[in-house]
């Protein structure tokens, strides 16, 4: 039995998991706990959120710490393991069903192709401009004066949509501006950003070669309104043979990347019969 951590830094918010897997291969989740950034140094804060999951956790020594995301020079990591695999794992860990994972992060979304095992077959990202982005969104709702909890439900009771023309962030916010100014309701707008967002998922995923759910992780896979955008737009364009697109998510897909490390982070663990540990109560 071993116990390994994971640690996501991303580009709003630093995740990490400590997980127990037992001698026949069976994994736990027994801590996790996520800060957002806000602008402050990001080693203070992977270091307080690691050890607050340890504390949470109750271990007092860890076998491995892997880290993913923008945690490359991460001093607490044992090793690092790119951020396209770590979420295909974690999705699949809370979703066993997913062939696919959306990860939605707060300046870029990535499409991700995996096997039943979790290793990536396939991947494509959107480009950089942040209109597809939860940081994109976040200020949409900042302007329009609702709070990202609201964002989901007000979409969801949209009458008439409409959609923001342009994929280039500040030509979008642009268009709300101008949306507000012609009495374009706040449901219909935010239905709106979000269809617009999820042609462009659509495309990513269409793009991919894979049989199975759609698992969406990160930032903005709470947003129900979304969620619902993405289901509409990969039923828009499917075939009469091809199978009808299953989106789901979970309540600890923000969690996705770092559960991910740390399962690859045992697996490596095992794969190499290393006995030292990473961590100990003693640090």
């Amino acid at each position: 039995m071993e116990i390994t951590a994971g640690i996501d830094v991303g580009s709003g918010a630093v995740k990490a998991v400590v997980m127990q897997t037992g001698d026949q291969g069976e994994s736990v989740l027994l801590a996790h706990v996520s800060s957002r950034l806000r602008r402050r140094e990001v080693a203070k804060v992977v270091d307080e959120v690691f050890h607050a999951a340890v504390e949470q956790s109750g271990v007092d020594r860890i076998h491995y710490v892997a880290s993913t995301g923008e945690g490359e020079d991460c001093p607490l990591a044992t090793g690092h393991f790119y951020g396209m695999t770590t979420h295909a794992r974690g999705a699949l860990f809370l979703e066993p069903r997913a062939r696919a994972v959306l990860d939605v992060g707060a300046l870029h979304t990535r499409a991700v192709a995996m096997s039943e095992q979790g290793r990536v077959v396939d991947y494509k990202m959107t480009s950089q401009c942040a209109s597809g982005s939860g940081q994109f969104l976040e200020n949409i709702a900042r302007y329009l004066g609702v709070s990202q909890s609201e964002i989901g439900s007000l979409s969801l009771s949209a009458k008439q949509p409409e959609k923001v023309s342009s994929i280039c962030a500040v030509l979008a916010e642009t268009d709300v501006i101008n949306m507000v100014s012609r009495g374009i309701t706040t449901q219909d707008i935010l239905r709106g950003v979000h269809e617009s967002m999820a042609d462009r998922f659509a495309k990513l995923l269409r793009s991919l070669q894979f049989d199975g759910v759609v698992f969406v992780s990160g930032g903005l896979a709470g947003d129900i309104g979304l969620l619902g955008a993405l289901t509409d737009a990969l039923e828009k364009k499917r075939t009469t043979t091809a199978p009808p697109a299953t989106v789901v998510t979970h309540e600890l897909a923000i969690l996705a990347g770092a559960i991910g490390a740390a399962l690859w982070g045992g697996f490596r663990y095992r794969k190499l019969g290393r006995e030292d540990i990473a961590w100990t109560a003693m640090h």
